[in-house]
C-alpha cells in the first residue's frame, strides 16, 4: 500500500488541527483538512481534478452542530449569534463638518474682512447655515444606515450546513471510491446504523488513540468495516428493525394490483391526480378511486404516508414522460 491521502472534515478547529498534525507525522499518510461541508466538497473536487484523489475522509458526526450552548448558532467568524445580539450596536461618531462650511459669527452691519468683498446679507448667512445643517443631517442618516446594515449582516444566521452523516452520503455519491470513517463524540447505535446506510465503513470515537484510528483507516482501505464492539449489538438491532419495516412495507405493496402499483409509482414521483390521469389515460374520477384503494391497502390516510411506505419498500418513482418528437429522434 502506497501513501494514504486522508481528508479530515471537522469544524472544531483545535481538534482538527491536532488530529491532522498527528496523522501527518506518519510516513505513509498525507493529510488535508476542511472545516465545513462546502470546504470538504471543494477539496475533494480539486484533488480529483488534479489526479490526487483522497482515499479516506474522516468526518465529524456533529459537523455543523451547536457547540456554544443552546440557542447559540456558530457564525462564520466563530462568534455565537446570541452573543452578537447582546453586544450593543456600533456607535457612529458624528461626521466632522469642515470649518469652511460654517460661516463665522458676524455682528449686524459688520463689513467683510476680505478686501474688496461686499458684506453678505443676513439671509445669505442663514441660507449657508441651513445648507451646512442639512449636509450634516444627511451624513448622519447615511452613517446610521451603514451601521444598521452592518448590524443586520452581523445578526444574520449562518446558512445551515448538513450534519456529518448527511454529508457523508453526499460525498460517497459524488466520489464512489472514497472510504468514509465517522468521528463521534458519543457512540449512538441509531446514528451508526444511519452512517453505515449512508456508506460509512468505520466509526471511531474521538477519544480513541491514534493507533486505533490508523488501524481503522488502513482496515477500511482493505474493504473492512470497523465498529466498536460496544456498538455492534445496537447497530445490528437497528438494521434488523429497518429491514423488518422494509419487509412489512414490501408485503403491503405486494397486495396492490398492477394498476394500483402504477398509481403508487406516480404518487412517489409527486404527480397529482390530474397528471396521473393524463399519463395513464384515465379519468380523474377513476384515478381518485385507485388512490383511495392504495391508501386503504397500505393502511395509511394520506398520500405522504403512502409515499413513505413505498420508499421503504423500494418502490421507484414513475419514469418521466418523453415527448414523441424526442423519443423518435435518432
Amino acid at each position: 500500500m502506497g501513501r494514504i491521502r486522508v481528508l479530515v472534515v471537522d469544524d472544531h478547529r483545535i481538534f482538527a488541527e491536532a488530529l491532522a498534525a498527528a496523522l501527518a507525522a506518519e510516513p505513509d499518510v498525507e493529510v488535508g483538512a476542511a472545516g465545513s461541508a462546502a470546504a470538504a466538497e471543494r477539496a475533494l473536487e480539486r484533488a480529483a481534478a488534479e489526479g490526487r484523489a483522497y482515499d479516506v475522509a474522516l468526518i465529524d458526526a456533529d459537523l455543523g452542530g451547536e457547540a456554544a450552548g443552546p440557542g447559540a448558532r456558530a457564525r462564520p467568524g466563530g462568534e455565537p449569534a446570541e452573543e452578537a445580539r447582546r453586544r450593543p450596536p456600533p456607535t457612529v461618531p458624528p461626521p466632522a463638518v469642515p470649518l469652511s462650511a460654517v460661516p463665522p459669527p458676524r455682528r449686524p452691519g459688520a463689513v467683510s474682512a476680505v478686501p474688496g468683498a461686499v458684506a453678505r446679507s443676513a439671509e445669505q448667512v442663514r441660507a449657508e447655515q441651513l445648507r451646512a445643517e442639512q449636509a450634516r443631517a444627511d451624513q448622519l442618516r447615511t452613517d446610521q444606515l451603514r451601521a444598521d446594515q452592518a448590524r443586520a449582516e452581523q445578526l444574520r444566521p449562518a446558512a445551515p450546513q448538513p450534519d456529518g452523516i448527511t454529508l457523508l452520503g453526499r460525498l460517497r455519491r459524488a466520489h464512489p471510491g472514497l472510504r468514509a470513517v465517522v468521528l463521534a463524540t458519543v457512540d449512538d447505535p441509531h446514528r451508526a446504523a444511519r452512517a453505515l446506510h449512508a456508506g460509512a465503513t468505520g466509526w471511531v470515537a474521538k477519544e480513541s488513540s491514534l493507533a486505533r484510528l490508523l488501524a481503522v483507516v488502513r482496515g477500511v482501505l482493505r474493504d473492512e468495516t470497523h465498529l466498536p464492539p460496544a456498538l455492534l449489538t445496537g447497530v445490528i438491532r437497528e438494521l434488523t428493525t429497518a429491514r423488518r419495516d422494509r419487509t412489512e412495507s414490501e408485503r403491503l405493496v405486494d397486495t396492490l394490483t398492477p394498476r394500483e402499483k402504477q398509481i403508487l409509482r406516480c404518487m412517489v414521483a409527486g404527480l397529482g391526480r390530474q397528471a396521473v390521469a393524463e399519463r395513464l389515460y384515465l379519468s380523474p374520477h377513476t384515478v381518485r378511486t385507485h388512490m383511495q384503494n392504495v391508501l386503504g391497502k397500505l393502511g395509511v390516510h394520506s398520500t405522504l404516508a403512502a409515499v413513505a411506505v413505498a420508499r421503504r419498500a423500494g418502490v421507484s418513482p414513475a419514469e418521466p414522460v418523453v415527448p414523441p418528437s424526442i423519443a423518435s429522434a435518432p
